[in-house]
């Protein structure tokens, strides 16, 4: 016998079946199952002409009266809006708006008067509106102090505030931070008829900010007491999670533009009413190029007045039942089978 012979095949043979399993470790391929190869049982429907119609037909019907009872109620929405900082300057500043603003010594009080084109029912809600004001910039939304917010334990947490972090003492400044330094500080007094209404300050702030974000053991410390003044100042006997104002103001707006809720007025105002809007106009837009609007709204089932949404569900359900008609009107007029193999590109040198 070729003993040899059948050693060497015999070693040929364990060379191969190493190779084949050092190939299989070493490969990349993943391990087979139904799922990683989309084998599962699944719905696969298959996208007939009927079904497509038939799909947008419904949601055009879904959404086209959607979009006209959204622009009814946007319509019934009565707004009042009036920009007061240009109006609130007196006239020998009209050209040095920034040293009437940062000068102490003037007046700044300034009365305004608006007229209800509709009757508002109440609750009326107030809201101050800022143009050109970038809450959104990174270094600004950053300058705060979460866990100084919620606990007074955390009172010296101050290193994301700076500038705004400390005193010349090195006490932390409660609340610190660019954010809550800037916090707006025009107010405003209304009456009609020389009758004053009385705007309530409860609930405008989100409650889950109340309650988690802003803690009822935290008082204000320090707080606005530099050289420069950023805007309002705040009362050190309550505690953050009961100042509105500053809860409202510290969930800052995506947008340059923006509206935040004021207060409300819990009076209803008849159309052609005259309403007298004392303002101190303290909050200082004229370094930056800002705007300063008075916002009075009603409120329906979508909440303020907005067009866009009604809108939007109009365009949308137009166009789907424009969609449909124009796969009627070609499935009638040219129809084909489904599924017809001699309308693939390959085929149609061969079909003809």
């Amino acid at each position: 016998m070729n003993t040899e012979g059948a050693t060497s095949s015999g070693v040929a043979k364990d060379g191969a079946l190493d190779s084949s399993s050092t190939a299989k470790r070493n490969s990349k391929k993943p391990k087979y199952s139904r799922f990683t190869q989309q084998e599962l049982p699944a719905c696969k429907p298959i996208l007939t002409p009927g079904w497509v119609m038939t799909s947008f037909i419904f949601v055009g019907i879904i959404f086209i009266p959607i979009g006209f009872a959204s622009l009814f109620a946007s319509e019934r929405v009565v707004e009042i809006v009036d920009r007061y900082d240009e109006d609130c300057v007196p006239r020998n500043y009209s050209y040095n708006k920034l040293a009437y603003i940062q000068n102490n010594a003037t007046n700044k009080t300034c009365t305004k008067r608006l007229i209800v084109p509709k009757q508002m029912k109440s609750p009326i809600y107030i809201y101050y509106q800022l143009d050109n004001f970038y809450q959104n910039h990174r270094r600004y939304v950053k300058s705060r102090s979460d866990q100084q917010l919620r606990s007074t334990a955390s009172e010296d947490v101050t290193s994301n505030c700076k500038p705004e972090a400390v005193t010349k003492n090195n006490s932390a400044i409660v609340p610190c931070g660019l954010i809550a330094w800037s916090l707006f500080n025009d107010t405003y007094g209304f009456s009609v008829k020389n009758k004053v209404l009385d705007v309530s300050k409860r609930n405008i702030a989100w409650k889950s900010d109340q309650e988690q974000k802003f803690g009822s053991d935290v008082y204000p410390k320090n707080f606005q007491s530099g050289s420069l003044i950023g805007g309002a100042k705040l009362n050190a006997s309550i505690p953050l999670s009961d100042q509105e104002d500053l809860i409202v103001w510290m969930r800052t707006a995506a947008l340059p533009t923006f509206r935040k809720l004021y207060g409300k007025i819990e009076t209803d105002l008849e159309a052609n009413d005259e309403i007298t809007v004392v303002i101190q106009n303290n909050y200082n837009t004229y370094s930056f190029g800002g705007k300063k609007r008075l916002v009075l709204s009603t409120t329906s089932w979508i909440g303020g007045k907005n067009d866009f949404l009604g809108v939007a569900y109009l365009t949308v359900g137009g166009l789907c039942l424009f969609m449909a008609i124009s796969f009627i009107l070609l499935y009638v007029i040219k129809p084909r089978p489904l599924g017809d193999p001699s309308y693939l590109s390959w085929n149609r040198g061969t079909m003809n």
